[in-house]
């Protein structure tokens, strides 16, 4: 994959040298709704930002004009078939990465994205379509430096929807749906995953995503966070 130069964004090292970049580091969060992805990624940025580390965080579906009609399925999932269905989130991605991804991982940026190519091949995978080749479709965009799965039950993402966030269960959320989403997400084998308990604390997967994340840096740059 083509590196880009990100030199206006560097941190001192722990001998008080420039840490040169080349290209930004890609952090996904995945994982079925309900699990606290939202949190940590919240989390993960305020830390990272307190040590002189550039982030740019995103999310899927994106606020943009495929973003914005996938919400629309929100209420109404069976306007479209599944084959539309994915189109839909493969529009939404490609636009994704050429506007945002993309330049921010060419400046030298960490990129926190919450959900990626991975939850369209869970999600539409559970729809009927084939997991893998919704992989293959998804070539164009960067693969991840880090991608957690965070794993609880369907069950618990159905509790967590009502009662932690007064919602009402949308069409992607319903029991027997997630229950095939969560097998796929767990069915999932690349070097880049890292698999989290989303029934622990906040703090105890806080600490899990640092390890992991610091671990990354200092592979990558000789450094973490200050």
């Amino acid at each position: 994959m083509p590196r880009g130069a990100g030199g206006h964004n560097r941190p001192l090292n722990n001998k008080g040298l420039m840490v040169t970049k080349e290209r930004g580091v890609l952090i996904v969060f995945e994982g079925i709704d309900g699990t606290g992805k939202s949190t940590q990624i919240s989390l993960l940025e305020k830390f990272l930002r307190q040590g002189g580390w550039q982030v740019s965080a995103t999310r899927e579906p994106t606020a943009g004009y495929f973003g914005q009609r996938i919400r629309d399925l929100y209420r109404n999932r069976h306007n479209v078939t599944p084959e539309e269905e994915c189109e839909l989130f493969l529009s939404d991605r490609r636009e994704h990465v050429d506007k945002c991804i993309n330049p921010a991982l060419a400046s030298g940026k960490i990129v926190l994205c919450d959900r990626y190519f991975l939850s369209t091949a869970a999600y539409q995978g559970a729809a009927g379509l084939d997991p893998q080749m919704i992989i293959e479709r998804n070539q164009f965009a960067p693969e991840p430096d880090l991608a957690f799965i965070f794993e609880i039950s369907a069950e618990e993402s159905i509790r967590r929807i009502t009662h932690s966030r007064g919602e009402q269960p949308n069409d992607f959320e319903q029991l027997d749906s997630l229950k095939e989403v969560d097998k796929l997400f767990r069915s999932f084998n690349l070097p880049y995953i890292r698999r989290i308990d989303g029934t622990q604390a906040i703090e105890q997967v806080s600490k899990q995503i640092l390890f992991h994340t610091v671990r990354l840096l200092d592979e990558r740059y000789g450094t973490g966070p200050q």
